[in-house]
């Protein structure tokens, strides 16, 4: 079975998309490429000369050929796109995030759902070699009870990077650091930790940028089984650090820096695991290997001819969205918020 894809949106987020299309060329077929702006269409021409570019939409969404659509654009049309992709019958494989607040992501989960159609958001940090080898380990049940468990993503963006209209505004984005840089690592360290009850946090927004979203925030953590920790997220940290997640269980301690996984046993094993390297930390936030996003996208395709949910589906994606909402309340409110 070979699935007709439409990739709408052709910003800087395409080029490991389309190069996982690519690689999955026995198994998905690109039938068009949407950008209502001829500049954007013209420069994606120019590096994709043998792909179809379009600037009508309604077309796309009209054509039989297409099965699924790549939604790439800004959070802020997100849920209009979704909803015109469910009403037109086509899977959507969504960009992060859902959408800019949890109640727009809900309509959007719900419209797929009932349009019964597959639904999934690329949270690709879950398909990383180290991260399936740790969250097979924590599924196993070898670490024991979770006790403690910290995440720390401390990334560095240039002033170029805020550049762009809109970059890092609530208008366009609908946040700052949560929502658009640590959101992956959030995503899988509430994979990995279990629900997260109840947060505490503190949030603002650096001197250093023209933004009115928060690129600093420090909060505590209590876990529905009793653990606590820390969150930490960041873009003002120079030049820009691995992501790291460290959960501290019963058994071991499990400490993953990137693509890096280190498990050291209370018996005295220690399991190493050295995965790609990535710098998307840093100035380039698009310096990373494609290999998690060709295998996020393999499993859309699986979860299209299988009739099952993705296993990052709009609704397991809600997740991290009701987590950062909490965040941001705790730090404008200055209390402790507890997610139902």
């Amino acid at each position: 079975m070979t699935i007709g894809v439409a990739v709408v949106g052709l910003g800087m987020a395409h080029k490991p998309h389309i190069q996982s299309l690519r690689e999955l060329g026995d198994r998905a077929r690109i039938v068009a490429c949407y950008s209502p702006t001829a500049a954007r269409r013209q420069s994606f021409g120019k590096l994709h000369p043998d792909l179809p570019v379009t600037g009508d939409l309604d077309a796309v969404l009209a054509d039989p050929g297409v099965d699924a659509v790549v939604l790439l654009t800004p959070p802020m049309a997100h849920r209009d796109l979704v909803l015109q992709c469910a009403a037109a019958g086509k899977h959507v494989l969504l960009e992060k995030p859902l959408d800019y607040t949890s109640e727009r992501a809900r309509e959007s989960v719900d419209a797929m759902a009932k349009a019964d159609r597959r639904f999934a958001v690329m949270l690709q940090h879950r398909f990383r070699d180290a991260s399936l080898k740790l969250i097979s380990i924590v599924k196993s049940g070898e670490l024991g009870a979770l006790i403690s468990a910290s995440a720390s993503i401390r990334w560095w963006r240039t002033p170029e990077y805020f550049n762009e209209p809109g970059r890092g505004m609530k208008a366009r984005d609908g946040g700052g650091v949560l929502i658009t840089q640590a959101i992956h690592t959030l995503d899988l360290f509430q994979s990995l930790t279990g629900p997260i009850a109840q947060v505490m946090a503190m949030a603002r927004t650096s001197p250093q940028r023209k933004i009115d979203t928060e690129d600093i925030v420090a909060a505590a953590v209590r876990f529905q089984n009793g653990a606590i920790g820390t969150i930490d997220a960041t873009t003002v940290a120079y030049p820009g650090f691995p992501e790291k997640i460290e959960l501290a269980c019963e058994n071991g301690t499990a400490v993953l820096e990137a693509e890096t996984l280190a498990v050291h046993y209370r018996d005295g094993r220690v399991l190493r695991h050295d995965g790609g390297e990535s710098k998307s930390g840093g100035a380039d936030p698009m310096a990373f290997p494609h290999g998690a996003h060709k295998a996020l996208t393999a499993d859309f395709l699986d979860a299209i001819e299988q009739r099952r949910e993705p296993v990052v589906s709009g609704r397991e994606a809600l997740k991290i969205h009701l987590l950062i909402e909490a965040l941001l309340q705790s730090a404008e409110r200055g209390q402790a918020v507890s997610l139902a």
